[in-house]
């Protein structure tokens, strides 16, 4: 029946939800039959209640801005001010299909999904008002092999958190959904937690905390114009009169470009068409004793819930086959548009209604009340961007959110402690907004957000690449040249190679959750550069020039470590208040107060905002230039890197003369370059940074002097597994704003005996004090032909103690390795400990470190006549 219902409906229901959704508050309660009476809002008195000035004013009602206000409020923030342009819920939370679950494929997201779970069990209680929360589970179905392994991916990721979650059986699978077609159901993924709420009954309990707790929340108060103040503080233009605020937060859903492009800033994102549909009551349902777990058919690419007695369900076209709503980003959000809905068009998720009712047959005999056909907004890669935006003082933006009402609860909370705390609760840098660009362009955005929403479901595979968009303008000076040599990987909008082709490779990019095709050639890579010498695009790193008066002592107060002197390059960390390893740098003072810094891509903007801040609230007499596109860099190393680079130099490059972490500009064939003596292969080598525009000619003029010694390209993946030889940290990995320096093994870089207070000074005096509670160690593993990759679960005498934070195949010693938190009474040498890997624990033990030496430290023992075997 649905299917014959389905395939006539169209026309009819295009015409229906144009005028039964405009003026509802909530999708799911007409859905329902209740009564949009029933919960329709009337508008807060704006003359009875208008500030002319506020703390912070946050412009947008749905459910991620209201969570905000009642946060900061809940928190004893006085003065907070939310203006909603329409309605509260007004934009995609009113018809949001309301799921909620612990689940997250990342790490750090799953903290705002427990975080939101726990508040809106609660949240009813607290405010007297229902929320409509429901909590039957949920599960995953695994229909092929390629999708168990993905299930036993995310479990061994899933142990050092708190939530549950739990592999399960066809057996278990079948006696929680018992509507099931069994047939290709190998495994399921199941979260007791997880379930759905109601979206326009969840903001409106929010609303109610937020007012309890003081906040003010204004609508329908549109928002004409801001204006930055040389102070830093916001003018809010409304036709109601102009509110000064300390700050600014950008909530505005699928508005929230046109908030942006107020003070000159372009928010990549994209409204794209989200439908779903509701049918009538269906018997077998009906006569369940309980509710269904909220199923997600990996394979079929839909979710799928009960509702009352019958089912929502919601697909993810791919795409080809998905639409954008590109007149918006054209033209902006229609004027009035709020609680409207567009035309349904079920011939594009034909395809996967024909699937959910293969695998929930009951569905063929039902009947459709609803269709909603909404907007939802993307960005790029489907995560929304959270926190404060660089180059604009006190701006800070909630946006981009695909999947609002989990995240509503956690990014709340998130935004509400960094904001008065000052610093971020957890790392969340892969919602940081600041990881776009000028790059980010328009079209980039759309062909990214098409690609994402068709990839909802895909198999999420280690080392993910996604192609869409690419290549954007940020290229190097060797991308032409190299793009057939190699697989490409993306960091940050540019094109870097991770490995490189030779005859008789099986090439392309082939993912996997065991060793895959790019095994055997980054060993290759990695001997290349061990016993002969190498050659690296290392363009994306993020770089800065700071000069000035006040150099010296801004980053004095920034950095943990002193500040090197002329002609010298040292590792530097940034900390927060708190002592947390905000960033990690290399900091070359190139001339008398002129300093190069330099950081990994993800990071660029990331720092330059704190740099930024800093420089700002210290009133540093300082010039700072992200002169990240204008640089090139290259990456030169193995034991005849010197050799190689002397015969262009007429600059000595000698030991006695060119020291490790020296820094110094020469010409290389003729071409400027800044010439740093580092390599993070911990091998002889060098970094030559240039004009970008000099990269093809001196990548030539290299590979051309290193014929005689063999030379060649290696990429980014023998870089890593030589990094972690040497137990080199990584940003990001081994720190981060969860970890402090001291745990991470970082006390070589940290001087806390230098005059300067610098940031989280104080912080690391109470840890030294208190003592650690953990260690970054370093493993070894016996495996098969699977390695970790950081964040798999660390298991002793049954029980999970601690994670991976990155790890590799060691080429040296035919081993895998990782680095790992645990606790510190098994931290120490010799422990033995299991790492858990796609379903199996694997043996490990605790080994000292490092692997290998490096070449400065070989070099070294060998002046001395000690041995320099590593």
């Amino acid at each position: 029946m649905l299917r014959e219902a389905l395939r006539r409906l169209p026309p009819k229901l295009r015409r229906e939800t144009a005028c039964l959704f405009s003026p509802a508050p909530s999708a799911r309660l007409l859905a329902s039959g209740s009564s949009p009476e029933t919960w329709k809002e009337k508008p807060t008195s704006i003359e009875a209640r208008w500030k002319d000035a506020a703390n912070t004013v946050i412009i947008g009602g749905g459910c991620v801005g209201v969570s905000l206000a009642y946060h900061l409020a809940k928190a004893g923030m006085k003065d907070v001010v939310l203006l909603e342009k329409s309605e509260l819920t007004a934009g995609s939370t009113w018809h949001a299909a309301g799921l909620t679950t612990y689940f997250h494929p990342g790490i750090n997201l799953k903290k705002i999904h427990h975080y939101s779970i726990k508040l809106y069990e609660k949240l009813e209680e607290e405010t007297g008002q229902a929320v409509g929360f429901h909590q039957p589970g949920s599960i995953r179905i695994a229909s092929t092999p390629t999708r168990v392994d993905e299930l036993k991916y995310q479990m061994s990721r899933a142990g050092w958190h708190p939530t549950e979650q739990y592999l399960i059986g066809p057996e278990r699978v079948q006696e929680l959904f018992p509507l099931l077609n069994m047939e290709k159901v190998l495994a399921g993924l199941y979260n007791p937690g997880d379930g759905h709420i109601d979206p326009y009954l969840l903001t409106m309990a929010l609303a109610a905390g937020a007012r309890k707790y003081g906040a003010l929340l204004n609508y329908p108060v549109e928002v004409t114009n801001l204006k930055s103040r040389s102070d830093g503080t916001w003018e809010v233009e409304t036709p109601h009169g102009i509110i000064r605020a300390s700050r600014v937060v950008n909530t505005a859903g699928f508005w929230a470009r046109e908030i942006g492009k107020m003070i000159g800033l372009h928010h990549p994102l994209v409204p794209v068409h989200h439908q779903y549909v509701v049918t009538t009551t269906i018997p077998e349902v009906k006569a369940l004793k309980r509710e269904v777990p909220v199923l997600r058919d990996l394979e079929g690419s839909y979710y799928l819930r009960q509702e009352r007695d019958g089912f929502l369900f919601g697909p993810y076209e791919n795409e080809e086959k998905m639409k954008l709503q590109e007149s918006w980003v054209e033209h902006g959000v229609p004027r009035g548009f709020g609680k409207e809905l567009f035309e349904s068009d079920l011939d594009r998720i034909m395809d996967h209604i024909e699937a959910a009712m293969e695998m929930v047959p009951v569905l063929k005999q039902a009947e459709i009340i609803n269709v909603v056909a909404g907007p939802i907004t993307y960005s790029p890669d489907i995560l929304p961007m959270v926190g404060p935006h660089q180059s604009v003082r006190n701006y800070w933006v909630a946006i981009g959110f695909g999947y609002g009402i989990i995240h509503a609860g956690g990014i709340g909370k998130y935004l509400s402690d960094w904001i008065l705390n000052g610093e971020p609760p957890f790392d969340l840098i892969e919602l940081d907004p600041n990881r776009y660009g000028k790059w980010t362009t328009t079209q980039f955005t759309a062909a990214k957000a098409r690609e994402s929403y068709g990839f909802n479901n895909i198999v999420g595979y280690p080392k993910e690449e996604r192609f869409a968009g690419r290549p954007t303008e940020r290229v190097s000076g060797l991308y032409e040249n190299l793009k057939a040599k190699c697989s490409m990987g993306f960091h940050a909008g540019w094109e870097q190679p991770h490995w490189f082709y030779k005859p008789g490779d099986d090439i392309g990019y082939k993912p996997g959750f065991r060793r895959t095709n790019w095994f055997e050639p980054v060993g290759r890579e990695y001997k290349q550069v061990m016993e002969k010498v190498g050659v690296i695009d290392l363009t994306p790193f993020g770089k800065f020039s700071i000069r000035g008066r006040d150099s010296v002592r801004l980053l004095d107060r920034l950095f943990a470590n002193v500040v090197p002197k002329v002609g010298f390059t040292n590792i530097s960390h940034m900390l927060t208040p708190r002592g947390r390893v905000y960033a990690e740098l290399t900091v070359s003072h190139v001339k008398e107060g002129e300093f190069l810094l330099v950081t990994g891509s993800g990071s660029e903007l990331h720092d330059l905002r704190w740099i930024e801040e800093e420089a700002v609230r210290g009133q540093y007499k300082t010039e700072i230039t992200n002169v990240t596109e204008e640089l090139g860099v290259l990456g030169v190393a193995g034991p005849y890197a010197r050799k190689v680079l002397q015969k262009l130099t007429t600059e000595d490059l000698s030991d006695a003369a060119f020291s490790f972490l020296l820094s110094r500009s020469l010409k290389i064939s003729g071409i400027p370059v800044t010439a740093i003596r580092i390599s993070y292969t911990g091998e002889l080598g060098w970094e030559l940074y240039h004009r970008r525009e000099d990269s093809a000619s001196l990548y030539s003029a290299i590979m051309e002097a290193g014929q005689e010694e063999g030379i060649d390209n290696f990429g980014t993946y023998a870089l890593n597994a030589m990094r972690l030889e040497k137990a080199f940290r990584a940003w990001g990995a081994e720190m981060n704003c969860d970890t402090n320096p001291l745990e991470a093994g970082l006390k070589y870089f940290i001087k806390l005996n230098k005059p300067a207070d610098f940031i989280g000074k104080q912080a690391l005096k109470q840890f030294i004090e208190k003592g650690l509670q953990r260690q970054l160690v370093y493993l070894t593993l016996e495996t098969d032909n699977v390695d970790p990759e950081g964040n798999e679960s660390v298991w002793y005498n049954k029980k999970v103690i601690g994670n991976t934070t990155s790890g590799s195949y060691s080429y040296s010693i035919h081993q895998s390795l990782a680095f790992a938190y645990v606790p510190m009474e098994l931290s120490r040498v010799g422990q033995k400990l299991e790492v858990e890997l796609l379903g199996k624990n694997y043996p490990a033990i605790v080994v000292q470190e490092p692997l290998v030496m490096t070449e400065p430290t070989r070099a070294r023992l060998q002046k001395k006549g000690g041995s320099a075997k590593g």
